[in-house]
């Protein structure tokens, strides 16, 4: 078995596709990302118009330009656990597509090669850039790395925009719905089961909860002229004590998601309304993110991304840390290579021609200079 690799290729000399295959064949599982970052990092200190800063296993590289803007372009470096997929392959799709195959292709060492290849190459842009490669993504999020640097840190994060690298298969999502999680009770009483009448099956009384999820028609909600999509789902059910004894409790776990509109306060008080007569708990939350479209920096960014992709900006529906931008009043999307629906997957795989085409249209973004207020994208 061939050594893992522990050093990254210099962008100046390197495509953005290679460059992000020797990303993608440096093994960062969650927990393990010191060898990745520390490869980053010694590549961005072979730059000398970026300021490099870290924190644990989060590398952060900005310019100093004196620009009129300041934009964050941010990316996590862990992946999942591999599962036979590494080392990367290139290989041809059934279109005849060019395709790299492997862990992290998708989520998200596409979106890092990006940022770090522009990162390197981009020496004079026409925005000042903050570039974020942060640790512990795909874990629990207390100890998400950008987490660390919001709480740590928060003027690393200063800017009037920030862009996500996530995969989008190339497009636009903006901000992303929040998301919480309740455990909706029933209550009954003990019983043997040969004698039922004497207890109360709190199993059966949860059908009223089902019944009402059956019911439940979520909302479409327009925010910044993006159209999010809500839902309201039982995900998981539990009750009972053995197989002949009547269940005096059973436990209902909804998932609500909700339009970056809505406060957390907001959505739990829709989810009690909704369960009005129910035992409902708090077990999870996270407020989403406005995309914050209507910023002259946000038009600034479609307009450039879609004269080179054609797309136009769309809701993101899942939670991502684009949330966490809009908690310090910073708008963001979510824009990178892939398509999410090969995230985590065994046979994860990315286009190489959409890494191609979201590296031209950062750099294309990043070059251009500020869009006034009325300036329509």
């Amino acid at each position: 078995m061939s050594a893992l690799p522990t050093s990254l290729p210099d962008p100046r000399t390197t495509d953005v596709v290679a460059l992000t295959r020797a990303i993608c064949d440096l093994p960062s599982v969650s927990g393990s990302e010191t060898t990745l970052a520390d490869a980053v990092e010694a590549v961005l200190r072979t730059a000398d118009h970026l300021e490099v800063l870290r924190d644990g296993d989060t590398v952060v590289a900005r310019t100093h330009l004196g620009r009129e803007q300041r934009v964050v372009i941010a990316g996590h470096l862990d992946t999942v656990p591999i599962q036979e997929n590494l080392p990367t392959e290139l290989r041809i799709g059934s279109d005849g597509e060019a395709l790299l195959w492997g862990r992290g292709t998708v989520d998200m060492k596409g979106g890092v090669g990006v940022a770090l290849h522009l990162a390197v190459t981009l020496t004079g842009p026409e925005k000042d850039v903050t570039w974020v490669f942060y640790d512990h993504e795909e874990v629990d999020s207390d100890l998400n790395g950008l987490g660390r640097v919001v709480r740590e840190h928060p003027d690393w994060l200063t800017a009037d925009f920030a862009v996500l690298g996530e995969p989008t298969a190339g497009g636009i999502e903006g901000g992303c719905n929040g998301t919480l999680r309740v455990e909706v009770r029933t209550h009954g009483r003990t019983a043997h089961s040969a004698r039922a009448w004497m207890g109360r099956n709190a199993v059966h009384d949860a059908g009223e909860i089902l019944c009402r999820l059956s019911a439940y028609v979520p909302a479409e909600v327009a925010v910044d002229g993006l159209r999010y999509r809500e839902g309201l789902n039982a995900v998981g059910i539990s009750g009972g004590i053995a197989t002949n004894m009547i269940p005096d409790e059973c436990t209902v776990v909804v998932n609500y998601r909700f339009a970056p509109s809505k406060t957390p306060d907001q959505a739990l008080a829709h989810v009690r309304e909704v369960f009005e007569g129910f035992d409902v708990t708090l077990t999870d939350a996270a407020a989403g993110a406005r995309p914050g479209l209507d910023h002259p920096a946000a038009r600034d960014f479609v307009a450039a991304v879609s004269a080179i992709t054609g797309g136009v900006a769309g809701p993101k529906y899942g939670w991502t840390d684009v949330a966490r931008f809009t908690g310090l009043g910073v708008p963001a999307v979510n824009f990178g290579p892939g398509d999410p629906m090969l995230a985590h997957a065994d046979e994860e795989q990315v286009q190489t021609a959409q890494i191609v085409t979201c590296a031209r249209a950062l750099s294309a973004w990043l070059s251009t200079g500020r869009v006034t207020e009325g300036t329509d994208s």
